[in-house]
């Protein structure tokens, strides 16, 4: 059995997952998420869409972008 990266749960389905040259082991989507999705650059919660980009930084959506000072900024539809 393999013990997750993120709450240390021994568990014999672990999964691996790799963004670049990051990699770990998890035993649960939830932990994936909270251990390697980017957070909003400024409300802080994890970004599990496409988010919006501005200014070089990632936002969960557009309200965030703007409150951060970039105008112009709209969701996807």
């Amino acid at each position: 059995m393999a013990t997750c990266d993120t709450c240390g749960n021994e568990y014999d389905r672990t999964f691996t997952v790799t963004k670049g040259t990051e990699s770990g082991t998890f035993d649960s989507f939830e932990c994936a998420i909270h251990a390697m999705a980017p957070a909003c650059g400024h409300c802080g919660c994890r970004i599990l869409g496409h988010g919006v980009e501005a200014g070089g930084n990632t936002y969960c959506c557009a309200h965030c972008a703007r409150q951060s000072g970039h105008d112009g900024v709209t969701d996807r539809s």
